[in-house]
């Protein structure tokens, strides 16, 4: 186990690191293929109507006149070890994790970036508990009554959720507990640590927009797989031997049905996490989200770099997590 577990998180290293060349690539081969030059590149650092001298200032500052290969491995060394820029008199440190500096407003992208992080995570992972639970308990309860009321009504339901996209689950949700009913009115982020009731109260409605969506799928998902690991032959001889139902449906029928619901968990949190962009745009909530459509409005590429790599890195890690919890869900993974 403790090899599998070394094995793991090593691919994750090498793909993290994959991810970054290909983002690397993307943002900076690609550009100059398409005709950009350096010279072009470095004016955005500037502003409005650089003059040519500047512009070969910052293009040779900033290493634009180099290889690619050699920028790629400075910025590579920028993640890990912090860089210095030269943008005036002095230089510049740009701290760990260094994306660079904004066009925008000449500010490092990673402390504006991880202000946003608190939020992103509050409002995926609430939403995450919210849809695995409801989601995976409504699928085994119809599996378990397949044809019942119950079963109709939930699975009619989980289409509407699969159907309804979550801008307009939350701008009725606001029209209605917001403005028509102002029970939950004035919603704006309040930290965790600083009131715990209102940070959970503000996040309410964005929980249940998001987990509408999700949770609908997971009871789709949930249920086809418990209909038919319960006709399995182990299933049967688990009731001959005379466990307990619960027991039967818990430990035999749940757990094998839960392979593909832990690896579209993964991939949906470490999405969410990289930022839920719609939902934080209708709720006005000052995430990651919000950040990369600021970013892609201004063509402010360091940021636009800087949120590219934290998503992928949010869904490498959830995908490591994954992975890891693959071998406590199924123990054929551990005897492999």
């Amino acid at each position: 186990m403790f090899a599998y577990i070394i094995r793991r998180i090593l691919a994750a290293l090498v793909l993290l690191l994959v991810v970054s060349a290909v983002t690397f690539a993307i943002f900076f081969l690609l550009p100059r293929i398409a005709g950009e030059t350096a010279d072009q590149l470095a004016a955005q650092f500037i502003g409005k109507s650089p003059s040519p001298e500047t512009i070969a200032a910052v293009k040779q500052n900033l290493g634009l006149d180099q290889p690619l290969y050699a920028q790629y491995w400075k910025f590579l060394k920028g993640l890990v070890a912090g860089a210095e820029y030269n943008f005036g008199p002095e230089p510049a440190t740009c701290h760990v994790p260094c994306f660079g500096y904004s066009f925008k407003n000449h500010l490092e992208v990673w402390p504006e970036l991880s202000k946003r992080i608190p939020t992103t995570i509050s409002l995926a992972a609430g939403a995450a508990v919210l849809w695995l639970v409801s989601g995976v308990a409504t699928g085994v309860v119809s599996a378990l009554k397949p044809k019942s009321i119950f079963d109709r009504l939930s699975m009619g339901i989980a289409l509407a959720g699969v159907s309804l996209p979550v801008f307009f689950t939350g701008a009725l949700l606001l029209t209605l507990f917001s403005y028509e009913w102002p029970i939950l009115d004035n919603l704006q982020y309040v930290d965790f640590t600083d009131n715990p009731l209102m940070w959970a109260r503000n996040l309410i409605l964005p929980w249940i927009s998001l987990a509408f969506l999700y949770s609908a799928l997971y009871a789709r998902l949930t249920r086809a797989g418990m209909l038919e690991t319960m006709s399995e032959d182990y299933i049967r001889t688990a009731r001959a031997k005379g466990l307990a139902e619960g027991k039967v449906v818990a430990r035999h029928g749940l757990r094998a049905a839960l392979t593909p619901i832990v690896t579209i968990f993964g991939m949906d949190l470490g999405l969410l996490l990289g930022g839920a962009l719609i939902t934080e745009q209708v709720f006005s909530l000052q995430g990651v989200g919000q950040f990369a459509v600021q970013a892609i409005t201004d063509n402010d590429l360091p940021k636009i770099l800087g949120v590219t790599l934290l998503a992928a890195f949010f869904i490498v890690v959830c995908n490591l997590v994954v992975d890891l919890l693959y071998a406590l869900v199924d123990p054929r993974v551990r005897i492999s």
